[in-house]
């Protein structure tokens, strides 16, 4: 691979990084509730999502570029057939346009209570920002990933040093295991409903991809820093007791230890948030092409105007019903993803 085709790789590993890390991996909610609260088999569950990410990812990728998929719902009828693929897609539809607009919503809240904004200011910026992202299309896109990942990396990097310096990391106490069949299956159900929600982007940037090698290049780069992310935040949590009593239990952690680096963690978050969105619109974008005709600017204009008016409302209960169901379907695909053959090129 040349110079241009590892840049590239690397810009499908950040996208593919920046869509998966949501703010749930930032709060260190999620890391908590798949992971962490397993104590050292969770340690074991890090390691079996994260090879997971990387051949999921990768064989997700060649699979939607070797059948020319554009968006999700074509990779869908290939992997589900062409009678079910239709309810699979709209499901999936429905829970990516669900999560997005959750996401606008929580950067609405982060700016109400750590700036002292009004929480509808808050909305309204971020959908501007999401919109002059999006109308530079993949571009943007890729900028806005180079941009956060990093950021990522260098916080739970920062945290994992701080929490070993303290003298707190992974203490006998902190430790203990969980052999449930709930911690077992933990793992596969994070990772399948993590490729799940990255589809929507990854199989249009697969299709958009120069060639082969740089889209597998990517998921591996992509599934290894994952996989770095996973452990180390896993880890600062293990070390931290009561974790499980907290909705945001970083942000104790951050209290805790390094109260200094407090302002660097919100900006983190919120840039999680703010990839999520625009991964969100991206994917949706792509998928509406395929059922509405506009294009461009156009079709981008109207989703955001569309989250503008619902953006308001909770979903809360909408997502405890469709959760189950999606993380059922999200099983299936990891499933599929292994049993059906990769096309030939």
């Amino acid at each position: 691979m040349n110079g241009k085709e590892w840049g590239e790789a690397w810009q499908i590993a950040a996208v593919y990084i920046g869509t998966v890390v949501g703010a749930g991996f930032a709060t260190g909610r999620e890391i908590v509730e798949f992971f962490t609260r397993y104590g050292a088999v969770g340690t074991v569950g890090v390691a079996v999502s994260g090879f997971l990410f990387t051949w999921g990812g990768a064989r997700l990728m060649v699979m939607a570029r070797r059948i020319g998929a554009v968006s999700y719902d074509e990779l869908n009828r290939y992997l589900f057939g062409k009678m079910l693929s239709p309810f699979v897609t709209l499901v999936m539809t429905a829970m990516i346009a669900g999560v997005t607009a959750v996401m606008i919503a929580g950067a609405g809240a982060v700016f109400e209570e750590q700036l002292g904004w009004t929480r509808q200011a808050g909305v309204v910026l971020t959908l501007v920002l999401a919109l002059i992202i999006m109308l530079f299309d993949r571009k943007g896109l890729f900028g806005i990933n180079v941009f956060v990942a990093p950021m990522m990396v260098l916080f739970s990097a920062i945290a994992f040093v701080k929490t070993m310096m303290a003298g707190e990391l992974c203490r006998p106490d902190m430790a203990a295991a969980d052999y449930s069949l709930k911690a077992v299956l933990s793992p596969f159900s994070y990772a399948a409903f993590n490729l799940a929600m990255a589809q929507a982007v990854l199989v249009p940037l697969a299709c958009e991809a120069t060639n082969e090698r740089v889209v597998k290049r990517g998921a591996l780069l992509g599934g290894t820093v994952l996989t770095i992310l996973l452990l180390l935040n896993h880890t600062v949590l293990l070390s931290f007791p009561h974790k499980n009593g907290y909705d945001i239990p970083m942000a104790e952690v951050v209290h805790t230890f390094f109260a200094v680096l407090y302002w660097f963690y919100v900006l983190v978050i919120y840039g999680e948030i703010f990839t999520s969105i625009i991964g969100g619109l991206f994917g949706l974008e792509r998928q509406v092409r395929v059922w509405v005709p506009l294009r461009g600017k156009w079709l981008t204009m109207l989703l955001v105007a569309l989250f503008a008016t619902v953006s308001s409302f909770r979903y809360g209960e909408l997502l405890s019903f469709i959760y189950p169901l999606f993380g059922y379907i999200s099983l299936g695909l990891l499933w599929l993803l292994w049993r059906r053959q990769l096309p030939r090129q």
